[in-house]
């Protein structure tokens, strides 16, 4: 247990999901945590379901809690931590997981010494098995370190990371579930041309992709080696990776996750100028 009181502003998809992973691992009491939005229908479902309290107010959501969480779109996050910025003091820490908005910009807005958090999970969060990445900004001591990645912990794995590396943790992991996606999307209709029917073709599909990556997970191997290891001479995978390979499989995924970091410190950049 943290023994903390925690706000959660903006509880939409994401929001919702820390808090059943918060809850799940047991961090803090229902009680002890109030969720904030503009959706009274989606509040009072929350309320229901999770035994939580809810709130229409930021400001009054922040005034009660040591932990608050910021699961706001960046394009407003200012314009938030405006609303509770009279009620903000150094004992509390603020974790942001909106994207491109640096720790120094929100400092600025927010003064006081309060201590903030970036984190970028991605939407894999939803069923616990997110991927997201950390980092600190110039305030946050080490207790409130291990208090961020407990809770990110509770929806997936954690990273920690310098806060200049989060664009390409955005190109990999933020948009890779899309890519991904792409690939299995690709597998299905290969099935399919191939005769298959569609919901067989899916099933395999989506079982051989979750099965590769458990796989390389749990056995700690490099995926050229496992790759090997159901690649025989002459054989169907061999040359069906000839074939992935000419027309530059690993260079096109190697150079989405370029273009979209890129892209995430081209906005970064025009977020944080302001």
């Amino acid at each position: 247990m943290l023994n903390k009181s925690i706000a959660v502003i903006g509880a939409g998809n994401m929001g919702t999901s820390l808090i059943r992973g918060i809850l799940s691992a047991q961090l803090t009491a229902p009680k002890r945590i109030v969720a904030s939005g503009p959706r009274l229908e989606k509040l009072a479902r929350l309320k229901t379901e999770y035994g939580i309290a809810v709130t229409d107010d930021n400001r009054d959501a922040a005034k009660q809690a040591d932990i608050i969480i910021l699961c706001v779109k960046a394009a407003v996050i200012r314009s938030v931590l405006e609303q509770m910025h009279d009620v903000l003091h150094k004992d509390q820490f603020i974790i942001s997981i909106a994207a491109g908005v640096t720790t120094a910009s929100m400092e600025k807005v927010v003064g006081k010494n309060v201590p903030i958090v970036r984190a970028m999970p991605n939407i894999a969060s939803t069923v616990g098995l997110g991927s997201t990445a950390v980092s600190f900004g110039k305030h946050v001591h080490e207790k409130q370190h291990d208090i961020a990645v407990k809770i990110f912990e509770a929806v997936g794995e954690v990273v920690v990371v310098g806060e200049h590396h989060l664009d390409a943790v955005t190109g990999l992991s933020g948009s890779g579930p899309a890519y991904i996606y792409m690939v299995i999307e690709a597998l299905i209709d290969g099935g399919v041309k191939m005769g298959l029917p569609r919901d067989i073709s899916t099933k395999l599909a989506i079982q051989t992709v979750l099965g590769s990556a458990k796989l390389v997970k749990e056995s700690n191997v490099h995926p050229a080696i496992l790759r090997d290891q159901v690649t025989t001479p002459g054989g169907t995978t061999i040359n069906a990776i000839h074939e992935l390979e000419s027309h530059g499989l690993r260079s096109m995924l190697i150079d989405a996750v370029a273009t979209a970091t890129n892209r995430s410190k081209e906005l970064s950049e025009l977020i944080n100028r302001h």
